[in-house]
């Protein structure tokens, strides 16, 4: 699968699952969840949509090392921090438990949207 297409599939299945919290969350009338909502939908959905669309436009950086890091750097810390802030936010762990993993998935999503910005700079022309 190529990183374009690898973006687009894996950030459908956020939006599906940011969809199931925003039913739940209005059925049962407890927003306790809408933390993990909005970054289910913003960093799994949105920006891997984005991402996806313009890897597909600029094929030659879809092409390029930096793309993969970028895909598989952001895949690993977004997976794992949105699990952690739905453990957190459900009481199932504390914030002081989150640490020194979700700062290093942080990191990963930082650093692959950096890369993400310089294979844009070098190559979307």
């Amino acid at each position: 699968m190529g990183v374009s297409r690898g973006f687009m599939v894996i950030g459908s299945l956020y939006i599906l699952v940011g969809m199931l919290i925003g039913m739940y969350m209005g059925g049962s009338n407890d927003h306790t969840l809408l933390p993990v909502h909005a970054h289910i939908n913003l960093l799994g959905f949105t920006l891997m949509m984005v991402f996806g669309l313009v890897y597909r436009q600029f094929p030659e950086m879809a092409a390029s090392a930096l793309a993969r890091v970028h895909f598989w750097l952001y895949q690993v810390g977004t997976l794992v921090l949105l699990v952690m802030l739905f453990l957190l936010f459900t009481a199932r762990i504390t914030e002081a438990a989150m640490v020194p993993l979700a700062p290093i998935c942080e990191a990963a999503i930082l650093v692959g949207m950096l890369c993400f910005a310089w294979n844009l700079y070098r190559n979307a022309r």
